[in-house]
């Protein structure tokens, strides 16, 4: 329980930590990252969407056993982005520099399918 606690708090906190400053860095990535963002709805609403998902980890690392079911979504929202990134790099169309990121979801996603395992064991033996 507390290894899932541990996992999910701390993909909550650093979620946050490295998202919620992009609301303010739009026109700093258009200099570093050309092209402009064409679609800022796309850019605002991945953050949006992204940083309700920190949140679902912070509320999942207070009762683990409890908010079991969720652990599945938070796993295919960690997956979904590292998996696209990998393919859209390796089709030559995105920086590498995203990779790293990637890199830090897939791991993440793979402690959240540990947690979940963990936390099944749990629920068999409280029951």
């Amino acid at each position: 329980m507390r290894f899932s606690r541990l996992v999910f708090l701390f993909a909550g906190v650093s979620g946050l930590v490295m998202l919620v400053p992009q609301y303010f860095l739009e026109a700093k990535n258009a200099l570093e990252f050309p092209p402009a963002i064409t679609h800022p709805e796309y850019f605002y609403g991945f953050i949006g969407v992204g940083s309700a998902f920190q949140i679902v980890f912070l509320i999942i690392s207070t009762d683990p056993l409890r908010f079991r079911p969720l652990m599945l979504a938070s796993v295919v929202e960690k997956f979904s982005f590292a998996i696209a990134v990998f393919v859209l790099y390796y089709q030559g169309r995105l920086a590498g520099l995203l990779t790293g990121f990637a890199m830090m979801d897939l791991i993440l996603g793979i402690l959240f399918v540990i947690s979940f395992v963990l936390t099944g064991r749990l629920d068999t033996k409280v029951s």
